[in-house]
């Protein structure tokens, strides 16, 4: 195991995998918050656009979107976010994770929402806040409190969905797993070694996630 480690650049292809998981989570963060926001918009319209929004990347494949940002966006129709083709794989596979997962955050902020009493919102009115006003000042803060348990499971589905990048060339942990368990006899010890670096990125946060949600719980 420690030939392997020493022939190839693990810590690398992590830390590749980290910078994936970060960018695709800030951005399934902004994404999803404004979608949950739309979902419970007054107007009819932004609700329709939210709900049609998580019903359709919801139910796409991940797989699907991220193969179609490489071929469809950047082969056939010119949108290149990069001249350097391993570039432009990354920062699509980092969007395709972002929207992807905006759909399962804006569900755990929505999940939120009902945790917060329909008291609040009346009370946001009563003193002349508008929609935003309420939903930025009363009503966001509490509904995060509400979803820190749902949000951790889905930021650690996307670190581990991140995988799905190695399919469009992204040298992360799952593309140099494939080259070494094609180039080593070793397979079991490759397994071993990416099954536990996955176990040392996740366990943490779900734990750190477990304990958040207990200290921010609200008693009722």
């Amino acid at each position: 195991m420690i030939e392997l480690l020493q022939k190839y650049d693990v810590l690398g292809a992590f830390v590749t995998t980290i910078e994936l998981s970060a960018l695709g989570a800030v951005g399934a963060l902004v994404i999803g918050t404004v979608v949950a926001v739309m979902r419970v918009s007054p107007v009819a319209t932004l609700r329709l656009l939210g709900t049609s929004y998580v019903n359709v990347f919801r139910n796409t494949p991940l797989t699907l979107l991220v193969v179609f940002s490489v071929l469809g966006m950047t082969y056939l129709l010119g949108l290149q976010l990069s001249p350097d083709v391993a570039t432009n794989a990354f920062r699509w596979a980092a969007i395709m994770l972002a929207i992807y997962h905006a759909a399962f955050v804006c569900e755990a902020i929505r999940s939120g929402f009902n945790t917060v009493p329909a008291g609040q919102s009346e009370a946001a009115r009563s003193i002349g806040l508008t929609f935003g006003q309420g939903m930025r000042e009363v009503i966001l803060p509490q509904a995060f409190r509400g979803a820190v348990a749902p949000l951790g499971s889905t930021l650690i589905a996307l670190i581990k969905n991140s995988t799905v990048a190695a399919v469009v060339g992204v040298n992360e942990s799952a593309n140099l797993m494939s080259v070494m368990i094609e180039n080593e006899t070793a397979g079991i010890a490759v397994f071993a070694i990416f099954a536990a670096g996955f176990v040392i990125l996740t366990l943490p946060l779900g734990l750190w996630f477990t304990s958040l949600s207990r200290r921010l719980a609200v008693q009722r």
